[in-house]
């Protein structure tokens, strides 16, 4: 007997809500759960949250970052929407303020977050190294990091004539960012975030 999944378009998920703490990315019209982070995942992601937030005030930018609360549309979809919640993402000030009374999602029709990271686990190394740098790179998103402590390296992908260019730095390098050029933070000490 074949199992038939229930396919939803994106306006169908943003008003979607199962009563639980549960995120969920769309893809291809399929709801996919982001599972419960391990301790660590979530410490890189909420120690490079706070390293953002300090280098956007230090700055004085009229940027925020925020950490597993914007989603983003894809332009994967083919026949059936994506959505995609990055696990930190910059945007302006006035983009978020447009978010405040809605559904937080950058639509396909809107400006591209700044800067969008990815924290690599073991159930999500080929969506975010392949499926996500194809979309993020589409959606003309200046930079984009995938942290992975698994393979104990941080990549950098940055938007050159419309294609992503990587660089990978390990161990005590510092993480180069055209986003935040003033940032002093090396791989080592980022994925061995409290």
């Amino acid at each position: 007997m074949t199992q038939t999944t229930v396919k939803l378009t994106l306006e169908e998920y943003l008003t979607s809500y199962d009563g639980s703490d549960n995120h969920f990315e769309l893809e291809e019209g399929e709801l996919i759960v982001m599972a419960q982070p391990k301790g660590r995942h979530g410490a890189i992601t909420e120690f490079l949250n706070d390293k953002f937030r300090a280098q956007i005030q230090q700055r004085g930018l009229a940027w925020v970052s925020k950490q597993v609360l914007i989603a983003i549309e894809s332009p994967r979809g083919r026949r059936w929407d994506t959505a995609r919640i990055p696990d930190v993402t910059v945007v302006t000030l006035e983009q978020w303020q447009g978010m405040l009374d809605r559904t937080a999602i950058i639509r396909l029709s809107e400006p591209p977050p700044l800067l969008v990271v990815e924290v690599v686990s073991e159930s999500t190394q080929t969506t975010d190294y392949r499926s996500k740098r194809v979309e993020y790179n589409l959606l003309g998103i200046s930079e984009y990091w995938i942290v992975d402590p698994i393979k104990k390296q941080v990549v950098v992908l940055r938007l050159i004539d419309n294609l992503y260019e990587e660089t990978i730095f390990r161990g005590d390098e510092l993480i180069q960012s055209t986003v935040f050029p003033e940032l002093q933070l090396s791989v080592q000490e980022l994925l061995n975030a409290m």
